[in-house]
């Protein structure tokens, strides 16, 4: 697992938990902003699986 994948899936992680909690209080922007974090997150760990996946098919 490359710095790309763990930062991503953290990223997705922390988004959920802030979109829960959105949920939970009732605000909206909050939980908005866990969606947006969670996106980013898997974004970040396809880029991460992708450089994985050329670094091993240079080998």
């Amino acid at each position: 697992m490359n710095k790309d994948q763990a930062q991503g899936v953290a990223k997705d992680a922390l988004g959920k938990v802030q979109e829960t909690a959105g949920q939970v209080t009732g605000n909206r922007e909050q939980e908005a902003k866990g969606l947006l974090k969670q996106a980013e997150g898997k974004v970040q760990k396809t880029y991460g699986d992708a450089k994985d996946a050329l670094k091993d098919a240079g080998k």
